[in-house]
């Protein structure tokens, strides 16, 4: 019998070829990935205006549909582009704040504007402008001097200057218009309008949430602390053998510690910005968002200790040599626990466990004070009879400086994750 070939197809083949298409498509995304990881801010900024751009398209909508023009208005249509231009925030929760502000401000300065415009009316003659004139002079001054109080100018000065604009606004244009109350409905209406839009936008459409930025941006500075820390006593120990060579690049950099003393302004409006944000991922509605604004205080107190050390590094005498050598090893290792410290609570906060700071935190931080302590015992202290020793001696005693705020950071990230109820580690 003859025998027939039946040709099989390679099935390895077309798996090997989707293999490499897979691949392909992997490594053509990869620019784009590493563009965004680099670009992060200025691809956040191009989103926002992207989001921006919707709503005013959005809100245009009044103009371009006839219908809801010829009911509105070309004077009350503007009143909805005016919203979105002024509330539209980067962060949702400053949307949010603002827009609200905007809200309570436009409901009670036209509804005491409608009633000044009321009472005029009533009067009637020379008597309507007189009565809103001084309707006008001590609502709008006394708005105005609540503003110049800090706490109110702080948080509700946006709304306050919305009350005395409406107000004012509103009574006003009682003086010619008798339909006074259907205008200011059909712009509070434009309001509200433009303010569901804004919000709309700004949570649905890739949110920017002021939450996360403040949360990473913590966990962030933990990290760069750290590194400071290392990083000093790297350089400070380094001059001892190679103080000659300048060419070296030092090991040191304080410009995360100078990040974090001008964070203060930052770290406050995130803060006030989070607490207006919906729940939302890992963050409940409860979040403790106050204990974070405490870390951050803490966080720049120690980074002012660390900016501290800068100046031990500025000590070219020979004779500090030998004393540098004689300290060199138990302030490594005291410089290698703080920076583990320091990593450990960043970590805690990323992920949101409990580090348990008592068990495991504090009872090191404790061995690296005695073993400091025990640097400066007496015996030491006799060759501090110069200024090299004693430029030695604040080294050391800083780097104590910085193992107290270490304490002190502990229990607030301990109290963060009993009040935000982390996991167990």
């Amino acid at each position: 019998m003859g025998s027939v070939v039946i040709p099989i197809p390679d099935g390895d083949q077309g798996f090997t070829h989707d293999l490499k298409q897979e691949k392909k498509f992997q490594v053509s995304l990869s620019p784009v990935i590493s563009f965004v990881q680099k670009n992060r801010d200025a691809v956040r900024k191009a989103i926002h205006a992207i989001k921006v751009g919707i709503a005013l398209v959005l809100v245009s909508l009044v103009y371009f549909v006839d219908t809801l023009y010829e009911k509105v208005g070309d004077d009350n249509a503007m009143w909805a582009i005016m919203t979105v231009v002024v509330i539209f925030e980067f962060h949702a929760g400053a949307t949010l704040s603002k827009g609200l502000s905007r809200g309570i401000g436009t409901v009670l300065g036209g509804g005491l504007g409608y009633l000044a415009a009321v009472l005029g009316q009533q009067v009637g003659g020379i008597g309507n402008p007189f009565v809103v004139g001084v309707s006008v002079f001590i609502f709008g001054g006394a708005a105005t001097y609540a503003r110049l109080n800090p706490n109110i100018k702080k948080r509700y000065d946006y709304g306050v200057m919305i009350f005395i604009l409406t107000f004012s606004l509103v009574s006003v244009s009682g003086l010619r218009e008798e339909n006074v109350i259907e205008i200011a409905r059909e712009r509070l209406v434009m309001i509200v309008l433009g303010f569901a839009i804004c919000v709309c936008t700004s949570l649905f459409v890739f949110p920017m949430w002021a939450s996360d930025e403040l949360h990473d941006s913590m966990v962030s500075t933990f990290e760069g602390l750290a590194s400071s820390i290392e990083g000093c006593i790297e350089e400070y120990f380094r001059l001892v053998n190679e103080k000659e060579n300048q060419s070296v690049q030092p090991a040191a950099s304080f410009r995360d510690c100078i990040s974090v003393l001008n964070s203060k302004a930052k770290d406050e409006s995130l803060v006030y910005f989070a607490k207006w944000e919906p729940w939302h991922g890992r963050f409940r509605l409860s979040h403790p968002w106050e204990k974070y604004q405490k870390i951050g205080e803490v966080l720049r107190e120690l980074a002012a200790v660390i900016l501290s050390l800068k100046g031990s590094l500025n000590s070219p005498e020979e004779p500090l040599q030998a004393l540098r050598e004689s300290i060199k090893e138990p302030c490594e290792a005291a410089g290698s626990s703080l920076a583990w410290t320091l990593r450990e609570l960043g970590e805690s906060i990323m992920k949101m466990r409990r580090c348990q700071p008592g068990a495991f935190i504090v009872p090191k931080l404790k061995l690296v004070r005695q073993e400091l302590s025990q640097v400066m015992c007496p015996f030491k202290l006799g060759k501090l009879d110069n200024a090299e020793g004693f430029a030695v001696a604040s080294f050391v005693f800083t780097l104590m400086g910085v193992v107290e705020k270490l304490e002190d950071l502990s229990k607030e990230v301990e109290e963060l994750g009993e009040l935000a109820g982390f996991l167990q580690g």
